[in-house]
């Protein structure tokens, strides 16, 4: 753009006034400028001006500013298919002028321009188009023919950024410019661009069509190279934008231009060779894609897959077997009857009509048709030109053609729609540039050949692409293939249809891969690695509770409470309910010692009551001795209720008969003390203390003692009672089954009561350890009461610390110590001389007035 308002500034000064003269005098203006020479020309009513690229490079020199610049030439070779797209212009205009029902009676013209490529060159003949070619120009009126152009619209250029700068200065006039081929998405500006219009599809409609596709097909890790003109950076940067959206990550991005450093082009081939990308979206000119082509095949690179722009469709670059399998979007592929027969109706004589026309029969013909050129025969005629094999002749991908051939038509209907009514033309009718742009954006039409010509409000058609694919042919050639369709138009996810296989590079069946990390699979997530692209990425194991069940998670999710991760972490899976169940090896051994002490227990039990009437049995209330052993056997069947699947009413059961039979067992216990040491004090003399503590009062103080338990025990269990809950803190993987507390007071309360009966009876029976007797009951019952004490006591950080499962068994255990241990110590003696030594089960001995071996 700043050269264009740099030669802007220039040419308006190229009109240069004489000398000041009255309104009704003549004004002389001069064109200092020389016009450049027309390629293709035909006079009309009205002339249409046509700008191609048929050459690609512009021969300069270096100003020397002391006399006017040399005019700009082309040079280099003719690039034969942008002399077809000229010649499909000037056939069309021929068509129209055949018609009857389009501009009847108007003969159309046209002047057709090489550009060279260039933008300087595309802005001078973009002011020709503007003013003329006349060098003189008589008015009487200051030169006002810069309100009239010198054609009504323009058809060309067809790279991007000749057009932008064309577009900037004939948009001031108003003149109408419709490119074939000019994509780059800014040129759908119309702020700034308001007099563009194009046949050919927005490069933003191509990018969003590739970034999609590139997505389509898995690839996550691509290269870039575009050109660096305003064609490759803006269409790089609408395609990097939409391949951001679709989470796709660009190794490189590299630009070069034809006209650059060679150096430049190395390092651009050298970044392509060291890249670990695949796949490679190249958003370049095809020009530039040549030289490109040509330094990669020098040192090649490993296998890519190469996605084009339009470059795909050029039929020159199909040489290169590095881009066999090539796929990419271009334009659909048409068919104009009679183009072929118009484009090889061409003699040697019309040929030398037009310097193109005549440069081209040369270099097809290596001869010269002038006979100047030496070393080069004179042309003499036998040359055939239905015998040529070259871009010009070759009518089979008629792709770009056949957008010239629709912004042709465009530009007639628009001319038709202002100076025709519906049966009459007005050739002398007058006109402003504005007025056929206005009627430009509202055309509608379908063409001869079946395509419907129409632009949206930003000066775009709807845009269609075919999927092109380079495959092998049988006879090892490559060939464009279409495999696909993308048509803008169609409902938003359907917009992408494909109708054939495609041949992947080297022959493959199945798409290449190109990521820069594998997929991470269900129950891990992606942890971008430091400094990378967001596709580059660690897979990182979910952390303990959470899953992933997906490919390519960001995040692990959190199983619900009761559910916890499988192995592979990708569903979750209920916890297991765990508990002291009865098939557990920990709870048959618990259990069989349960049984076995109830057994000991009623064993004890028959041997007493054999024996009811001998004197040890006699000697310390038998009745408390029954109930004691009663006690016992309840005490080692109440454990069995702590095992099993815990239920509202086991867990009430476990916790209140474990209290009420402890503490009838320890109130028994405590009686026989107590009487113990009443019978040694009542055999002082005048001592009647057993007149207080006879077996009534025996009997009332276990019952008292057990109904103040029975009270706890009915105060917890209708305040705050035990029932089941499932205990998911202890362990993460799995779920306890337990018997909440409830109340943890009531507990504590149950427990307390046992403690101090307990206690209270250690402290009494200690007291009397020594009395004199052979057979001091009081002796065993301190070691009962010492074992059960110390049994509870290590119970208590047991219970608190044991998980799960383990705390009931403690509590069984601890149940079934201590119950093994009032039985052991306070009857074991007894049954001990009962059974095995009978002779010492007398009175006498009991008292101590016989003889006795120690026990």
């Amino acid at each position: 753009m700043q050269l264009t308002s740099a030669l802007l500034i220039f040419v308006s000064v190229l009109w240069i006034n004489g000398p000041t003269a009255n309104k009704t005098d003549l004004v002389s203006c001069r064109l200092w400028s020389e016009p450049q020479m027309l390629g293709l020309y035909m006079n009309g009513d009205f002339v249409i001006g046509g700008l191609f690229s048929i050459h690609y490079i512009l021969r300069s020199e270096q100003n020397t500013y002391t006399r006017p610049p040399l005019q700009p030439q082309c040079s280099g070779s003719m690039d034969f298919r942008q002399l077809r797209f000229a010649r499909a212009m000037e056939f069309t205009i021929h068509e129209i002028n055949n018609r009857t029902d389009l501009l009847p009676g108007i003969t159309l013209g046209y002047q057709i321009h090489d550009s060279c490529a260039a933008v300087p060159m595309s802005v001078k003949v973009a002011f020709q188009f503007a003013n003329g070619i006349e060098p003189f120009y008589n008015d009487t009126d200051s030169c006002s023919k810069s309100a009239a152009a010198a054609v009504p619209a323009v058809v060309g250029e067809s790279n991007s950024s000749p057009s932008i700068s064309m577009t900037g200065m004939l948009g001031l006039f108003g003149i109408p410019q419709v490119s074939y081929y000019a994509t780059c998405a800014c040129l759908s500006d119309k702020r700034q661009y308001p007099a563009f219009l194009r046949t050919v599809p927005s490069d933003h409609y191509q990018a969003a069509a590739l970034a999609k596709m590139v997505k389509h097909f898995g690839w996550t890790w691509i290269g870039a190279v575009r050109s660096d003109t305003d064609y490759g950076n803006y269409g790089m940067a609408s395609f990097l934008k939409a391949a951001q959206e679709e989470g796709i990550c660009v190794e490189y991005s590299e630009s070069y231009y034809r006209t650059q450093p060679r150096s430049k082009l190395e390092r651009v081939a050298n970044v392509i060779r060291r890249s670990t990308a695949r796949v490679i979206v190249a958003f370049v000119h095809t020009g530039d894609m040549k030289f490109l082509l040509e330094e990669l095949a020098k040192q090649p690179p490993p296998p890519l897959q190469w996605i084009g722009s339009f470059w795909i469709i050029d039929p020159e670059l199909l040489r290169f077997n590095m881009c066999a399998g090539a796929i990419g979007f271009g334009i659909p592929r048409s068919v104009i009857p009679g183009l072929r027969e118009f484009l090889l109706d061409l003699s040697p004589a019309q040929a030398l009509k037009s310097p193109l026309l005549t440069e081209f029969w040369e270099s097809s013909f290596s001869c010269s048709l002038k006979g100047s050129s030496e070393g080069a025969r004179k042309c003499n005629g036998s040359e055939d030109i239905r015998a040529l094999q070259n871009p010009y002749t070759d009518t089979s991908q008629l792709r770009i053609t056949n957008l010239v051939y629709k912004a042709t038509y465009a530009i007639a209907h628009a001319i038709h729609g202002v100076i025709c009514n519906d049966t009459q033309c007005d050739k002398s009718a007058k006109f402003t540039p504005w007025q056929i742009l206005n009627q430009l954006k509202r055309v509608n039409f379908t063409t001869k050949n079946g395509y419907q010509v129409t632009f949206d409000s930003n000066g775009d058609p709807i845009a269609v692409y075919e999927l092109i694919n380079w495959q092998f042919e049988k006879d090892g050639s490559i060939d464009f293939v279409t495999v696909g369709r993308y048509d803008s138009s169609k409902p938003r996810g359907q917009e992408f249809s494909m109708n054939r296989a495609i041949s992947w590079l080297g022959g493959q069946t199945e798409a290449p891969r190109s990521v820069c990390s594998e997929s991470c699979p269900p129950g891990t997530r992606k942890a971008v690695q430091k400094g990378k692209p967001v596709c580059c990425y660690d897979c990182i194991p979910c952390a303990e509770g959470e899953i992933s069940n997906k490919t390519d998670s960001l995040n692990c999710a959190q199983c619900p409470p009761e559910f916890w991760p499988n192995a592979q972490r990708h569903s979750c899976l209920p916890k297991p309910v765990e508990f002291l169940s009865w098939d557990d090896t920990l709870s048959i051994i618990l259990t069989v010692f349960s049984i076995t002490g109830a057994f000991i227990a009623v064993c004890v039990a028959a041997v007493f009551y054999k024996h009811r009437t001998s004197p040890i049995v006699r000697a310390n209330n038998s009745e408390l001795s029954f109930l004691l052993l009663f006690s016992l056997t309840l005490c080692f069947l109440c454990s069995l209720t702590f095992i099993g699947r815990p239920s509202k009413w086991s867990c009430m059961l476990r916790h209140t008969a474990f209290g009420i039979t402890f503490v009838l067992c320890i109130s028994c216990v405590l009686g026989k003390t107590i009487v113990v040491l009443m019978a040694f004090r009542a055999t002082l003399p005048g001592s009647n203390a057993m007149k207080w503590f006879g077996p009534s009062q025996q009997r009332l103080s276990v019952l008292a003692f057990t109904l103040i338990q029975v009270l706890i025990c009915v105060l917890w269990l209708t305040i705050s009672p035990p029932l089941p809950f499932k205990n998911p803190k202890h362990y993460k993987e799995k779920i306890i089954l337990e018997c909440g507390l409830g109340s943890p007071v009531g507990f504590w309360a149950v427990l307390g009561y046992i403690g101090f009966l307990a206690l209270l009876c250690f402290v009494l029976a200690f007291l009397a350890r020594k009395l004199p007797d052979n057979f001091n009951e009081a002796r065993f019952i301190t070691f009962s009461m010492l074992i059960f004490c110390a049994v509870w006591v290590s119970f208590i950080p047991a219970y608190v610390s044991s998980p799960g499962k383990f705390t009931v068994a403690v509590e069984i255990f601890a149940i079934l110590a201590s119950s093994f241990g009032l039985i052991i110590c306070i009857f074991a003696p007894k049954c001990f001389i009962i059974v095995f030594r009978p002779e010492q089960n007398t009175k006498k001995h009991i008292m101590g007035k016989a003889p006795s071996k120690s026990l």
